[in-house]
């Protein structure tokens, strides 16, 4: 008996020490990476919505890439802050101004991961956002309405906000040419890993059920 429960209490000791050894994720993304109930802060705009809608065969949250990661890796989410058709830069579509909504705003509130994973330039690609000149220092404001200062300032703060933490870059397929350049040359500058998703099934540009399980692959893979 006292065997017995020496051993119940050493697998509970394994259990809890396993569970609290679970690293964290944070997302920092676009409409890819939305679902509804399921974004801080939650009034970030949503792409994917429960239940069956036009733009999407992605229905359930255990569809998303990053649902499907935590369940391949068993990592737990510590916050997903993804914002429908937001940009990394300041420019977002019609030359709007998305200063607010942008990844350079957004980044300063990811929580306290273990990892974080930034989803994004795809609308800065859409929406013909300004390219820019590289920059590595001293932005102005007026800097971030541009894609490559934007991307730069993006790394370097996340780099020196979330020091201890694992970053990693995922860059979509199909974008302009510069842009994917651009988002290649600056993750080797501030030494993050860079992602390149390829074959990427899509509905209305969106990962489809068969894209999320892609991109789930993949990221796993690259990182």
């Amino acid at each position: 008996m006292k065997q017995l429960t020496l051993t119940l209490l050493l697998l509970l000791a394994a259990a809890t020490v396993s569970a609290q050894q679970r690293k964290s994720l944070s997302i920092l993304g676009d409409s890819y990476s939305t679902f509804e109930n399921y974004l801080q802060p939650d009034s970030n705009f949503v792409w994917y919505f429960q239940g069956k809608h036009e733009n999407t065969d992605v229905t359930r949250v255990e569809e998303t890439w990053w649902s499907l990661l935590l369940k391949k890796t068993g990592m737990k989410l510590c916050q997903n802050n993804s914002f429908s058709g937001s940009t990394i830069s300041s420019t977002g579509y019609n030359k709007e101004d998305y200063s607010e909504r942008s990844f350079c705003k957004r980044l300063w509130n990811l929580g306290c991961p273990d990892v974080i994973i930034v989803l994004g330039a795809t609308n800065d690609s859409w929406a013909g956002s300004p390219i820019g000149e590289f920059k590595y220092a001293d932005w102005t404001k007026q800097d971030l309405y541009s894609f490559r200062p934007a991307m730069a300032y993006m790394l370097y703060h996340l780099k020196n906000r979330y020091p201890n933490t694992e970053i990693y870059f995922v860059m979509n397929s199909e974008l302009k040419e510069d842009i994917t350049t651009s988002c290649r040359l600056l993750c080797e500058h501030y030494g993050v890993p860079f992602i390149q998703l390829e074959n990427i099934d899509k509905i209305n540009g969106h990962p489809s059920i068969k894209g999320m399980e892609a991109i789930a692959e993949q990221v796993e893979k690259g990182m």
